[in-house]
């Protein structure tokens, strides 16, 4: 492939990702903040540190997104049943609705675009899949 096709892909799937970004419930929910909000609602309650590892940021930037969300009603903040000391960060049913709306729009919308495509695009979207998850994973 050359430099010029593989930039073409790199700005493809970049333009691709924004889009589907765009579908979601409440726009005054940031990127970083729905993130997280998915994160809890696939992986169940977490406590800060663990949220800002998994998506790569400082405490302190993660403690700001986390106060957004609980101010916004999406998060709760509560002790640890096993230590009390721990804190541990929770979906409100707010949240739920959040996550499970903006997933909603998304299927929606992708779907839509995938019935425009010819039979031959979507065999070819069907074996670049688990190449673009492969990336994506690395």
């Amino acid at each position: 492939m050359s430099e010029q096709q593989d930039d073409d892909l790199r700005l493809a799937i970049m333009r691709l990702s924004r889009r589907m970004r765009a579908e979601r419930a409440d726009e005054d929910v940031t990127d970083g903040q729905l993130s997280v909000l998915i994160v809890l609602f696939k992986e169940g309650a977490q406590t800060l540190g663990s949220l800002a590892e998994h998506e790569r940021v400082t405490p302190p930037s993660m403690n700001r997104t986390v106060n957004a969300l609980v101010e916004a009603g999406f998060v709760t903040r509560d002790s640890s049943p096993d230590d009390g000391r721990k804190v541990l960060l929770a979906l409100t049913p707010s949240g739920v609705e959040i996550v499970n709306e903006t997933k909603r729009r998304r299927v929606a919308w992708f779907a839509r675009q995938l019935d425009g495509l010819t039979p031959a695009q979507r065999a070819a979207l069907d074996v670049a899949a688990p190449i673009l998850r492969e990336l994506a994973d690395s």
